[in-house]
């Protein structure tokens, strides 16, 4: 019975971990290489990792799916282990009122942004990308770009090849994981209260009489 519990914790802590890392805002700092647009077909595997067609649009089985192409740093542990440069694509889709709850209406004004700051290897200029979702090769599935923003660089052209020395600090992700651990810490106390008193109710005493 206890392995059977530590079973269910674990995959409930899992499921719970793999949505929050799905959902959550996140932060690459990138460079853009170029944008496009591409026809993409949808399967019952990668369906619902896409959003709804843009506000105003029908939704159906196939549609134009915006790219932007990016070399960016990648990084682990939320941004505090950085690495070297990698491709990294995005998709561009409004949210619209569904889930996530982003509210992103303005994909086209995202992707014209993405266009004028789409520079050569010989100048470049180093954007901050947030984004949800995964990329995945294999289920054609990539990260949703929700905003973008240039990096202020007072360095020569000829020395931005590698990442400027920019800190993000995930003020979003911070606070929503202060307010879950408050919520998770007042439910276990509520609950815990709840188990006490009804150990000390009189009916859930053994020795009660009817």
């Amino acid at each position: 019975m206890h392995r059977l519990r530590l079973i269910l914790r674990v995959t409930v802590i899992v499921i719970l971990g793999a949505f929050l890392h799905y959902t959550l805002p996140r932060h690459d700092i990138a460079r853009v290489t170029g944008t496009e647009v591409m026809r993409q077909d949808f399967s019952s595997w990668n369906r619902i990792f896409y959003a709804q067609a843009d506000a105003g649009n029908a939704t159906g089985s196939t549609r134009d799916l915006r790219l932007v192409n990016t070399q960016a740093q990648s990084t682990w542990l939320f941004g505090l282990i950085r690495g070297g440069l990698t491709t990294a694509v995005y998709r561009n889709e409004d949210t619209g009122w569904g889930w996530p709850p982003y509210f992103k209406f303005d994909s086209a004004d995202v992707q014209a942004q993405a266009q004028g700051l789409a520079q050569s290897a010989g100048d470049p200029r180093w954007v901050v990308i947030t984004h949800y979702g995964w990329r995945n090769r294999l289920l054609s599935i990539y990260p949703n770009v929700t905003a973008i923003r240039p990096i202020p660089d007072p360095r020569p052209a000829s020395d931005r090849a590698t990442p400027p020395d920019y800190r993000i600090v995930p003020w979003f992700n911070i606070g929503f994981f202060i307010a879950l651990g408050l919520i998770v810490l007042g439910l276990r106390r509520g609950w815990n209260r709840l188990l006490r008193r009804f150990r000390r109710s009189p009916a859930a005493s053994p020795d009660a009489g009817p």
